[in-house]
């Protein structure tokens, strides 16, 4: 069946096309899903204690939240095929939420591990996520829509790792005990997770043009009957279980990472509960636009290069991903660690953004089967590192540099992913009619009378305010990197009136500084991380006003000239955007039009 009216660009801030809607209804499902899944990960420290376990049952409860999610992701597949995400997303939300509140009722080791293994099937709403917008858009922006999607899903892995313990200490506060504050907080993670499965039915539809069952009554699209045996043709295709390698050796390590960051960084460098929960989280957090990177690189080697071409830059990414893990597992000091670790999540994301710029073009007609298999492999490769480190005799070090080995390794299995010459040509023509229609749309929209500037904009593609924003955000990270290991030093800052608040404020200052700045220097959401970050400013240059002693000291105050500078500099790109040389500009679709205009 071919689908008709794909979106063929992405208007990040539209919900009034079908295609929007469900791009962003499947994101934040996704987002939940992720952030229940790995909501209890952060909190093991307290469980550890409390149910007394031992390294190797934790490894158990590692293995268990991943392993069941295998077949659940190719039942999940079967069934976008066959009665459509809307419904399918409902239902896994619905039914998926219960263990996940349930897993309060876990008293002992054993329990604990069923319910664990009862939530890992709310891990499969990935597929359902890469199944609904592969659906909903063109090849000229599929990789994009994929990788963004999926990779603000991932987002909630690392928020997750933030926010539980904040969650945990507000039932502290509130007076009830360890054992039940993080009980609690599973059963809030939980209801919300239900409640977006209702918001899913009501307000997505399966295609483009309709849900199934209403083409299937007007003709327009196969009955179930037919359809039947185009998952056994996707399992029979090669390049399908090559996939399934690659995407194990990436989104495979992701979860495990996720399972293991804050204990690992609690372990090797002494951090505590709530330290090592943020230094987790920014592995995690870098899915705000690492992943969706990945699926652009993607989508710029298809649109020059093919089908091939998205095909050698998946390559690419993968490997570069085993070679910084190895890296990080060698690092002792703890700034080092954490930079080599956010290049290290940058490199893994945009492997799983590449994965998913290939995905959609397999086998169309079977796209959920597809998305099933490649999906499950991520969690077989979780299943399989799990392994690694249950053993007593392995240390975390030495499981980090086996598998960084294992991932250059396995980088050369997308390399067997080949298409025909005729496949070649069926998507460039699809691709070319995509970008058509995109320039027509485009020169069909009247011309505001008014429009802000953008930085860069000349045939220079990398102009020198470009540079000065990817300066200043590499300096915001490595800020960022500086606050969170002295974490202590910074809250003391805030410390007086702030105090009640201190702790928040920190973790948004190190949020804004680590993640923004790194969106910035890429130029993603140019203006929000510029936003966010000038907020931070402004409140520095507030600090170092008023602890100079009044404006009688402002030409003395080095610091609060720096600030100000800094915060006029951000509102600068807060005002013009990313300009040309900026992923934005290429998520807007012009990336496709070609460069600009002298």
């Amino acid at each position: 069946m071919e689908i008709k009216n794909k979106a063929t660009k992405i208007e990040l801030f539209s919900l009034r096309t079908p295609q929007m809607r469900a791009f962003h209804m499947s994101w934040f499902a996704f987002f939940l899903c992720f952030f229940a899944w790995f909501g209890i990960a952060p909190l093991m420290i307290v469980v550890k204690d409390e149910l007394g376990l031992t390294k190797s049952q934790i490894g158990n409860t590692v293995i268990a939240s991943v392993a069941i999610t295998i077949l659940a992701r190719l039942v999940i597949g079967w069934l976008c095929d066959h009665i459509g995400p809307r419904i399918t997303y409902t239902l896994l939300l619905v039914f998926g939420s219960l263990p996940v509140m349930l897993i309060g009722l876990a008293h002992s080791y054993e329990a604990f591990l069923l319910f664990r293994l009862g939530i890992g099937v709310i891990g499969a709403s990935f597929v359902i996520t890469q199944y609904h917008t592969s659906v909903m858009f063109a090849p000229n922006c599929v990789g994009t829509a994929n990788a963004t999607s999926a990779g603000w899903g991932n987002l909630g892995g690392g928020v997750t790792q933030m926010v539980m313990p904040l969650v945990f200490a507000g039932f502290v506060g509130l007076g009830y005990s360890d054992a039940i504050s993080w009980r609690l907080s599973m059963v809030v993670a939980g209801a919300v997770c239900f409640l977006t499965g209702i918001a899913y039915f009501l307000f997505t539809q399966d295609l483009p043009d309709g849900n199934f069952k209403d083409l299937r009554a007007r003709g327009e699209m196969p009955t179930r009957e037919k359809s039947r045996g185009n998952f056994r043709a996707a399992a029979k295709d090669k390049r399908v279980w090559a996939l399934f390698f690659v995407y194990a050796a990436c989104f495979g390590i992701e979860l495990t990472i996720n399972n293991v960051a804050a204990l690992y960084y609690s372990t090797e460098f002494d951090l505590g509960l709530k330290t090592a929960g943020l230094v987790a989280g920014l592995f995690g957090l870098m899915n705000i636009f690492a992943r969706t990177t990945g699926g652009i690189i993607g989508d710029i080697f298809g649109h020059r290069w093919g089908l091939k071409g998205r095909v050698r830059w998946l390559f690419l990414a993968l490997f570069v991903e085993g070679f910084a893990l190895i890296l990080f597992s060698r690092m002792s000091i703890l700034p080092v660690a954490i930079g080599t670790m956010i290049v290290f999540s940058l490199f893994v994301q945009m492997s799983e953004g590449a994965t998913y710029s290939v995905v959609p073009f397999i086998n169309k007609k079977s796209i959920g089967a597809v998305s099933g298999i490649v999906g499950a492999g991520g969690n077989m490769g979780a299943v399989a590192a799990g392994f690694l480190f249950k053993y007593e005799s392995i240390s975390y070090r030495q499981a980090f540099l086996i598998l960084g080995i294992l991932v250059a390794c396995f980088s050369f299995f997308a390399l067997l992913v080949r298409f025909s010459e005729a496949e070649e040509e069926a998507i460039a023509k699809e691709h070319r009619d995509a970008v058509a229609l995109r320039l027509k749309i485009a020169s069909q929209k009247p011309k505001p009378r008014f429009s802000l500037p953008t930085a860069g904009t000349s045939a220079n593609r990398l102009s020198p305010v470009a540079a000065l924003r990817i300066y200043l955000g590499i300096a915001l990270m490595i800020k960022g990197i500086y606050y969170i290991t002295n974490i202590g030093a910074l809250e003391a800052q805030l410390d007086g009136p702030l105090a009640e608040s201190q702790n928040l404020i920190a973790w948004f200052v190190v949020f804004a500084h680590g993640v923004g700045g790194a969106a910035l220097a890429l130029g993603f959401v140019t203006r929000w991380a510029a936003g966010i970050n000038a907020i931070v400013l402004a409140g520095a240059a507030v600090l170092q006003f008023t602890g100079a002693g009044g404006s009688t000291m402002v030409m003395e105050n080095l610091n609060f000239q720096f600030a100000m500078l800094v915060f006029m500099t951000l509102l600068v790109y807060l005002w013009q955007g990313g300009g040309w040389f900026s992923l934005d500009r290429v998520i807007r679709g012009d990336a496709a039009l070609g460069p600009p205009e002298s």
